[in-house]
């Protein structure tokens, strides 16, 4: 046959389905810590171009197929460490309630490569489940579905969000070409280590290696994401909780001390959530509540102060006070 290449001596060549060729192709990559196109081809008896083929295929069907360059130059094909180890996942019918309630959380998520693949599972679960219990978690589904209001659309995303699942499940570094607010578009060489979900919208945390330090990047704002092949390790000690544990939205400012009193119409509110891991509730009298905590992003914390208008006195720092009534005046002068 043109083309086809022979395999070792004394062994003659393949003629099977695709179907058993790439069984037996996963089969080695299970085994081996990485093999070369030429090592794979010769082993199945076929041409480069149709391995090249069938390790896309494989790839498409989910299998986290990775490559990395060798010492000689050559790239080994290979799949994550322990992959063939994880055994198989079965649920209890309240772990699948639990599951549909938090689906019904991510509309936000509607047209993008993460609902796809949240639709495939549920997929499974659907198929392995008798049909009125399917019927009854939907419905439970459909009941908690949030009413968002000015929700994000990520549809115009999906080529950026696929290439950002790619690198955040091979740990590859990545070129993320990013537009802020009212500012000229960049390119940041990134390591990207997790994404965010705040307030309905989408963040790359990652280190941007421009920059020397650890970036945000809205998903919003995101023109274009190259995936390179050079693979990074996250840091042991990254933990986002701590990275956050200072700023009270997504803005990593200096903290400084903050006590608001909020009267009583909304002091129910403020008791009722955890604002910031540093607060402190001071109870009054007249049914006001005293709020003190230490964090930073300027910007967040007086537009989460404007939401309890005129329920609220801002006691400190001075330069939040001064800030407050700024935005107070600017609005109204605006407005009368």
């Amino acid at each position: 046959m043109a083309g086809h290449q022979p395999g070792r001596p004394g062994r003659p060549p393949r003629k099977y389905s695709q179907a058993a060729r790439l069984h037996d192709l996963i089969r080695i990559l299970e085994v081996r810590h990485g093999s070369t196109a030429d090592e794979l081809a010769e082993e199945c008896g076929v041409t480069r171009r149709t391995i090249y083929r069938d390790l896309q295929a494989i790839e498409d069907a989910g299998y986290p197929l990775i490559k990395e360059p060798s010492g000689d130059g050559r790239i080994l094909y290979g799949f994550l460490t322990g992959f063939s180890k994880i055994p198989p996942i079965t649920f209890s019918l309240s772990e699948l309630m639990t599951l549909y309630l938090c689906r019904g959380q991510l509309g936000m998520l509607e047209g993008t490569p993460f609902l796809d693949d949240l639709d495939a599972v549920f997929g499974r679960i659907r198929a392995s489940l008798p049909p009125r219990s399917v019927a009854h978690l939907e419905r439970l589904a459909q009941a908690v579905t949030p009413r968002f209001q000015g929700t994000r659309d990520y549809r115009g995303k999906r080529e950026v969000l696929e290439s950002l699942r790619r690198a955040l499940l091979y740990q590859y570094r990545c070129t993320i070409r990013y537009a802020p607010a009212r500012r000229k578009a960049a390119e940041y060489l990134c390591d990207p280590y997790t994404l965010l979900f705040f307030k309905e919208s989408l963040y790359v945390v990652g280190y941007a290696h421009n920059r020397g330090d650890l970036r945000r990047f809205l998903v919003d704002r995101i023109e274009s994401v190259r995936v390179g092949e050079e693979r990074f390790e996250i840091p042991e000690d990254f933990r986002l909780d701590e990275e956050d544990r200072e700023a009270f939205g997504m803005v990593g400012e200096k903290p400084q001390p903050i006590r608001v009193r909020f009267f009583s119409e909304v002091s129910h509110l403020i008791r009722e959530r955890q604002w910031h891991p540093t607060q402190q509730l001071e109870e009054q009298p007249d049914g006001s509540l005293i709020l003190s905590l230490q964090a930073g992003g300027h910007k967040e914390i007086l537009a989460w102060l404007y939401s309890f208008l005129p329920h609220l006195e801002v006691l400190g720092p001075d330069t939040l006070r001064h800030a407050f009534a700024a935005g107070l005046q600017q609005a109204l002068d605006a407005t009368l």
